[in-house]
């Protein structure tokens, strides 16, 4: 029986470590560091934080890891999948060349313009009065990058001078998000949703579509955030998109990274909007999307350590070999501080979420256990409730029909995730 190791702590990395205990190859799944919402008889966390590259390789070895999965995107970017390589552990995951498709948006922008991938026009700045010079010359809105990694809060809508420039002023004069860096580019307008596929040595095994919510509040409003919410499949798009994105973006991507001798390996996540000029990319994730990862994840009908370790092998994978469910829809509401993104929270007591109804399943992120050993709040997104249904009525009626009657003060969420596949 195999042993897993899931490095991260969030939603996405409970995902995946339920995923994986699923697996019948599957015997124990650690998670370094985790969180206490997530153990369960094949689940253990380990005391390890996602940046002891050194520790962490120690206890794959001593452990005799099988096979190790990294969550989130900072390690990715600072390299351990180098450091586990090096230690000859197998890994699933970018190399730090390869996460740069991710923490640069303007190493992002050359691989796509190389590749002949459609995107936004855009322009980089690094010192704030060129760009501000260049935000006189534009049309409104326009979109700013923060050139790195903001845990997806890092891109603001500007629909004016006087707000692009206190924006550029943020980003570049503060340095808020931490960056040396700005891209800005033109405003898509399409309809968004996310493709995600499973990536080695130039095979590609792609993944149900999901549609996520960024925005803070319902209709959409509000700030950014790291996603607020998702659903999948997308039964309202039409079926042949799955494949129009690995044609027209995943290839391309994929071979242009090894034109740079990039030999790209892990999950690819392409933020994808049907414009009226066809379909472009706003972004790449190099990892899987949170919350898509609670959403996606579930519908895996194979076994996930078998389809890594085959892709790991370079075993080749036939055509519909990956099976996944296709007549239910899964949705996800994601339970946050009541104040998120613009602070975190701490201390709510979360003991009922331990006892969900039958029909509703949850991830956990910011949690942690309290003095008297009780489940609390302890961070932005908290948690993601997630159904499975019919249809994406039936699956909000599952999950908001519950909430509805919680005391939960001190949390909040959207009440209309999934919104856009409901024709009222």
């Amino acid at each position: 029986m195999a042993k897993v190791l899931v490095i991260g702590q969030g939603a996405r990395e409970h995902a995946l470590a339920k995923q994986f205990a699923n697996s019948t190859e599957v015997d124990t799944v650690f998670v370094a560091p985790g969180n206490p919402g997530m153990v369960s008889a094949k689940i253990q966390t380990v005391p390890l934080a996602e940046e002891e590259f050194s520790d962490l390789v120690d206890f794959a070895k001593t452990e005799k890891i099988d096979l190790t999965v990294v969550g989130p995107e900072l390690p990715l970017q600072n390299g351990i999948v180098d450091e586990f390589l090096k230690a000859d552990l197998r890994v699933f995951g970018p190399t730090k060349a390869a996460a740069k498709l991710e923490n640069s948006k303007h190493f992002a922008k050359d691989v796509m313009d190389k590749a002949g991938v459609k995107t936004a026009s855009y322009r980089s700045f690094t010192d704030e009065e060129s760009a501000k010079r260049y935000l006189l010359q534009v049309d409104y809105p326009q979109v700013i990058k923060a050139n790195g990694l903001a845990a997806g809060k890092g891109v603001v809508i500007v629909e004016d001078y006087l707000d692009a420039k206190e924006t550029i002023h943020e980003m570049l004069g503060n340095k808020k998000f931490g960056t040396t860096e700005v891209v800005i580019e033109e405003f898509l307008d399409g309809e968004e949703f996310s493709c995600l596929a499973m990536v080695n040595a130039g095979q590609i095994v792609q993944m149900p579509l999901a549609q996520d919510h960024k925005a803070a509040f319902d209709r959409d409003l509000g700030p950014n955030t790291g996603g607020m919410g998702a659903y999948s499949p997308l039964l309202h798009l039409p079926k042949s998109l799955n494949q129009q994105t690995l044609e027209e973006v995943i290839q391309p991507t994929i071979a242009e990274l090894k034109r740079r001798d990039i030999d790209f390996c892990g999950f690819l996540y392409a933020g994808m909007i049907m414009t009226k000029d066809g379909l472009k990319v706003i972004e790449f994730n190099t990892r899987m999307g949170d919350p898509e990862s609670s959403v996606v994840l579930p519908q895996l009908k194979s076994s996930l350590y078998e389809v890594l370790t085959d892709l790991l092998d370079e075993k080749a994978i036939q055509p519909n070999e990956v099976k996944w469910q296709e007549d239910e829809i899964c949705l996800g509401v994601v339970v946050s501080s009541e104040d998120y993104p613009q602070s975190s929270g701490s201390g709510v007591n979360l003991e009922l979420f331990k006892d969900l109804p039958a029909n509703i399943d949850v991830d956990f992120a910011g949690v942690k256990e309290d003095e008297n050993h009780q489940l609390v709040s302890d961070g932005g997104r908290i948690l993601c409730l997630t159904t499975t249904a019919k249809t994406v009525k039936e699956a909000q009626k599952n999950i908001y029909s519950w909430l509805y009657q919680q005391d939960i003060a001190g949390l909040r969420y959207r009440s209309d995730i999934g919104h856009r596949a409901v024709n009222d």
